[in-house]
């Protein structure tokens, strides 16, 4: 199915969850040239009539309501619909790191994270109940925590409409979610309500504070029968740290009968509120669940700390091996190119050249060809970050074999500068600049003997915008004089060798005169 366009616009890529009511996939958008998720109702799950009468008006029911829910901490639905035998739903593709590797990653889990968490999950069941909407299925693996520290629910997939035929979906006997998470009146394929989400919550509070679900067991049946007739061991014999109050919560929202639970996600949400960190703090780093309350509406960390989004292997009948066709993937590579799926091209250069390096050699050209290929696509793509450190592993190795005046040494140290300039660095930008122009430029820039009389005209063409570049940084950076200065030596330069009416020359007069008129004012 990898390489399967979905409604002649999604392209599946790669399966990157699965469940009882289906798969989802990652795809690419191709009429927006963007990655998104794709979730397909499974063929298989639909060999009985009657089976399939049911499942499909749950998965419409799941379209329709999920669409109704606007909350930033909640997928975006873009799409939905049928495609031959199968139906589809199109969501928000969301990069980070789902709830279960981030605890995983970080046990023992801070306290407050726990708190963070499932203050957030709060907001977002606070607005689904509202609707109201049950999600059903609420654990770390339906949890994303994003670069920012914010967190993100997933898959309404089994969230049912609170109404008169909610049960009429819902079989006796044939519980919808997962059993380790599952609340009693679930279990025993009763009615569902907004309760049924914060036992979930309970559990997933449990599980992050304590690193165990509170009911395990080696069967469903198992585990089941304890959620209904076990009750859970209090933290703080597990984890004497935990604040009291925050212990109570959890035995709270644990409580066998739904009536005995909190009245709701605003009330659970009040509770958390005394324990969330002050505003200011530090934060720890990105993927911090705090970050969202210790500096609320803040800028996201640096992206080019947050790690990039996983690689995604080539869609298509040229797909890569474990051992990598290289040429298959360039071929496939050019073709997304031409048909202007950069976001594709990306994934597929940033999945092969991993593979291509360990079966080459870093040093051997076929990878340096890929590693220029990948930052020159990134840069199409606008991701000036990502792109800096290829360029500036292409400058080191380039430099070392051909040293610093070769042609290639500098139109990616010319790279180097455009991204920093990109991304805002304009003192790094000018610094790059500065440092290729004398392979150009005989005089530096900075005279009459300009121009590069002794070089072709492509060096003296570069030499130009290299300049006029440096004089832009300078204005960028607050020093007018000097950019002022830069200007007039061009604009002479630029006259002396095509005249008063070459576009560049008729430019830098037009910025000369603005600044002239600044600088006056």
């Amino acid at each position: 199915m990898n390489g399967r366009v979905i409604a002649e616009r999604y392209e599946l890529s790669t399966v990157i969850g699965q469940g009882g009511m289906g798969q989802v996939w990652t795809a690419y958008d191709r009429r927006l040239d963007r990655r998104v998720a794709v979730k397909l109702l499974r063929p298989d799950h639909m060999a009985a009539a009657s089976t399939a009468d049911s499942l499909r008006r749950r998965f419409v029911r799941e379209c329709r309501v999920t669409a109704q829910v606007g909350h930033p901490g909640l997928v975006t639905v873009h799409d939905a619909g049928s495609d031959a035998d199968d139906l589809y739903l199109v969501m928000q593709y969301v990069e980070g790191s789902d709830l279960a590797d981030h605890l995983a990653e970080h046990e023992p889990y801070p306290w407050r994270w726990a708190v963070a968490v499932a203050a957030q999950l709060c907001a977002v069941l606070a607005a689904v109940h509202a609707v109201p909407i049950v999600h059903r299925d609420l654990k770390p693996r339906n949890v994303m925590v994003r670069p920012d520290g914010t967190v993100t629910v997933l898959d309404l997939g089994v969230a049912s409409v609170v109404d008169a035929d909610t049960t009429r979906l819902t079989h006796t006997g044939s519980p919808i979610g997962s059993p380790a998470y599952m609340a009693p009146e679930q279990a025993m394929g009763g009615a569902v309500g907004p309760a049924t989400d914060l036992y979930a919550l309970g559990v997933l509070l449990h599980e992050l504070l304590s690193g165990e679900t509170p009911f395990a067991g080696t069967t469903v049946l198992g585990v089941l029968h304890r959620h209904l007739h076990e009750a859970p061991r209090p933290l703080r014999t597990l984890r004497p740290e935990v604040p009291g109050a925050l212990e109570s919560l959890v035995l709270h929202l644990l409580a066998k009968d739904p009536q005995h639970r909190p009245s709701g996600a605003q009330a659970v949400y009040e509770r958390l509120a005394p324990l969330l960190p002050e505003r200011g703090g530090a934060v720890s780093g990105p993927l911090d669940p705090t970050r969202p309350f210790l500096r609320p509406y803040a800028p996201w960390p640096d992206r080019a700390a947050a790690p990039p989004p996983p690689a995604v292997p080539a869609a298509g009948p040229a797909a890569p091996t474990a051992r990598t066709d290289v040429a298959a993937a360039v071929e496939e590579v050019k073709r997304l190119l031409g048909e202007g799926g950069i976001t594709q091209a990306v994934d597929i250069l940033g999945s092969i050249l991993p593979a291509a390096a360990a079966e080459h050699g870093e040093a051997s050209p076929i990878v340096r060809i890929l590693r220029k290929q990948y930052a020159a696509t990134l840069m199409d793509d606008g991701q000036y970050r990502r792109a800096l450190p290829e360029l500036r592993r292409l400058v080191s190795d380039r430099t070392a074999q051909a040293g610093p005046a070769d042609p290639q040494v500098l139109g990616f140290r010319q790279d180097v500068a455009r991204c920093l300039e990109e991304v805002g660095d304009s003192a790094g930008a000018l610094a790059e600049y500065q440092a290729v122009l004398p392979y150009y430029d005989d005089d530096g820039g900075g005279g009459t003997a300009g121009g590069g009389e002794n070089r072709d005209g492509r060096d003296r063409d570069t030499a130009f915008e290299v300049r006029r570049r440096m004089a832009q940084l300078l204005l960028a950076l607050g020093d007018r004089p000097a950019a002022q200065a830069r200007l007039a030596a061009l604009q002479y330069d630029v006259i002396r060798v095509y005249g008063a009416y070459h576009p560049l020359a008729v430019e830098v007069g037009r910025s000369l005169d603005h600044l002239g008129r600044f600088t006056a004012s």
